[in-house]
């Protein structure tokens, strides 16, 4: 329901918008502009996502089912299936989905983007198998959905690159910022599904598995932080590529060890890939579009303008106002925020304030929007409940947390 009242929303205010660009400034050419952004987007949305995220689909659910066949998937479902029990109490302890959600997790903290969408629309999947109501998102779908739109990543490859691009005189310094910053929206992400499902989220349990995560992630800062750009870059390029490598490969070996067909295995579970691609087309192109025709209009624009307005009555700094864009537009696009992330360096300079904070807004948080149409829209789910609320809640305490540790960091 509310992806609907969002989507209405997106093309009612850019009519309006539209309409006083035409009236007041004499903005003959928007309409023209939103037009062309509907079939602009609905093109990238088949061509530049849905098709090309196919062959990935094919390649990776192959390797999934040759996983689950060689008894990894269940492996790894029995080490993480007591925290997951707590986090996902409606999935089984040794369920297979487990494993599923643990890889998706993996692959999406190490920045593998390529290989976590297929790998959390596989879980997905299994988490429909075990959802009562097909139509409606179930309590461990939200669960799931929210972790993954709070953007965890302990190797953030992509923005130290582009940072290293524009000639930062030290890329990697926003990177234990970063780290903090989508830790928080992480918590947050838990803690508020967590209050909605009435979990227990104080047991022995949760507690150990989140201080030795957090353990985890603080060993990989101190180290990291010890390294050069150079020597971050090509470290990160090593481990996140090598881990993938040797998964793979693990699943191979074990399924030819257990006398598993293993072509005819990787065959059986690529058909589905294709399949999947196409089933998720259409939600893909409305969310794409409606969000296309809503920056086109430049109501984007304006609600920038009137926030940095609303905050200057305060009296209070306002730098970190110029990097908004990028927070606000990181749930809506993922392009459009890297876009921004990119035009904020240029205009205030890779290493001023604003830069950097643009850079933690990229990473604090993730495409909510497109997470809920792709993932919810693979399986056929219509009614969404508090997901894309639970999503927006970890985007915000992930921007917000990211604003106050850039003070602290960088000031």
């Amino acid at each position: 329901m509310v992806l609907n009242y969002i989507w209405i929303g997106c093309f009612i205010i850019a009519f309006i918008v539209a309409i006083l660009q035409c009236v007041i400034f004499q903005d003959y050419m928007v309409f023209e502009r939103i037009v062309r952004s509907t079939f602009h987007m609905s093109e990238f949305a088949v061509m530049k996502i849905a098709l090309p995220l196919g062959g990935v689909m094919i390649l990776w659910l192959g390797l999934m089912n040759i996983g689950e066949k060689a008894g990894a998937i269940n492996f790894l479902s029995k080490i993480i299936g007591p925290f997951f029990n707590k986090l996902f109490p409606e999935v089984p302890k040794d369920h297979p989905v487990n494993g599923q959600l643990l890889m998706n997790f993996s692959a999406n903290m190490l920045g593998l983007d390529n290989a976590a969408t297929p790998l959390g629309l596989k879980a997905m999947k299994g988490l429909q198998e075990l959802n009562p109501n097909k139509k409606e998102a179930s309590n461990a779908q939200i669960m799931f959905l929210a972790l993954n739109t709070s953007g965890l990543t302990l190797i953030p490859i992509t923005i130290l690159a582009q940072r290293s691009v524009l000639g930062a005189a030290d890329p990697t310094d926003i990177f234990i910022p970063l780290l903090l910053s989508t830790f928080i929206s992480t918590v947050a992400a838990i803690i508020y599904v967590g209050f909605k499902q009435h979990l227990n989220l104080l047991n022995k349990v949760v507690i150990s598995w989140l201080v030795g995560i957090s353990t985890v992630i603080g060993l990989m800062m101190y180290g990291f932080s010890r390294l050069n750009q150079e020597e971050m870059i090509i470290t990160s390029k090593i481990v996140s590529n090598a881990l993938l490598f040797t998964i793979i490969v693990t699943f191979i070996a074990g399924a030819a060890y257990k006398k598993v067909n293993v072509y005819e295995c990787f065959i059986e579970g690529a058909k589905q890939g294709f399949e999947t691609s196409i089933k998720v087309m259409p939600y893909l192109v409305g969310m794409l579009v409606a969000i296309g025709v809503f920056r086109a209009s430049g109501a984007m624009d304006y609600l920038m303008y009137g926030l940095k307005w609303l905050w200057s009555w305060t009296n209070l700094n306002t730098d970190f106002v110029d990097a908004l864009p990028v927070a606000i537009m990181k749930p809506l696009s993922g392009s459009g925020a890297k876009a921004m992330m990119v035009e904020t360096m240029q205009t205030f300079g890779v290493d001023s304030f604003t830069g950097k904070l643009s850079c933690l807004f990229q990473g604090a948080a993730d495409t909510t929007f497109y997470i809920v149409a792709l993932y919810f829209g693979s399986v056929g789910i219509r009614k969404t409940r508090y997901a894309v609320t639970a999503g927006l809640v970890a985007d915000t305490v992930g921007a917000i947390a990211a604003i106050f540790i850039a003070y602290y960091f960088f000031r």
